[in-house]
C-alpha cells in the first residue's frame, strides 16, 4: 500500500517556515503528523537525519524543506517527546509513533495471546521471526525494543536475560 501524503505535501508554503507564530504552530504540528504517519507507514524506528531527505522535499512541485527547517521540526517532535537522539551529532533519532511503554504493552499483548508467557524468546524471534511479519513491532530496532521490554520489567511483565552472547526476554 502506497503512502498517502497529506494536502500540505502539495501546497508550497509548507516548505518554508513560517513567520506568524500561530501559522508556524500549525505548521509543525503538520510536520509532526506528516514524519510520524510517514514512520509508522514505512516501519521506520531509526530516522537518519541524511537518509530522510527525501521526506522533506517535494519533487512534483520542486520544494524543499531548508536543513534549519528539518531541524525545526525534529526540535519540535523532540520537544513532544516523538523522537530520541540515538547520537549526540544529532544524525539519527528513534521514532515514537507509540512511546516504549505503548510498544511494551503491545509486544505483552503479543506474547500474552500466543501463550508465550514463562517462556523465553530472543530478541531476533520478536523482530524478525516468522510469527511476528505481520506484528506492528516486526522490524524494530533492538535499542527500541530494549526500551520497551524495560516498561515490561519494571511492571514485572517481563525480564531482559542474557544467554550465550544472545539477549531474550522472559514474559510474566
Amino acid at each position: 500500500m502506497e503512502f498517502s501524503w497529506p494536502w500540505e505535501y502539495d501546497f508550497p508554503p509548507f516548505f518554508t517556515l513560517q513567520p506568524n507564530l500561530d501559522t508556524l504552530r500549525k505548521q509543525l504540528e503538520a510536520w509532526r503528523k506528516l514524519v510520524l504517519d510517514y514512520c509508522r507507514h514505512n516501519k521506520i524506528f531509526v530516522l537518519d537525519v541524511q537518509e530522510s531527505i527525501s521526506l522533506f522535499q517535494n519533487k512534483a512541485i520542486d520544494r524543499q524543506l531548508s536543513t534549519e527547517g528539518i531541524n525545526r521540526v525534529l526540535e519540535s517532535l523532540l520537544e513532544y517527546n516523538q523522537i530520541e537522539w540515538c547520537d549526540k551529532a544529532k544524525k539519527q533519532c528513534l521514532v515514537y509513533w507509540k512511546n516504549p511503554q505503548e510498544w511494551g504493552n503491545l509486544i505483552y499483548r503479543y506474547a500474552s495471546d500466543k501463550g508465550m508467557t514463562n517462556t523465553v524468546c530472543t530478541f531476533y524471534e520478536l523482530t524478525a521471526g516468522d510469527d511476528v511479519q505481520n506484528e506492528e513491532f516486526a522490524g524494530m530496532d533492538q535499542s527500541l525494543l530494549v526500551k520497551a521490554l524495560k516498561t515490561l520489567e519494571a511492571t514485572n511483565k517481563a525480564e531482559i536475560i542474557m544467554f550465550g552472547g544472545n539477549e531474550g526476554v522472559k514474559f510474566f
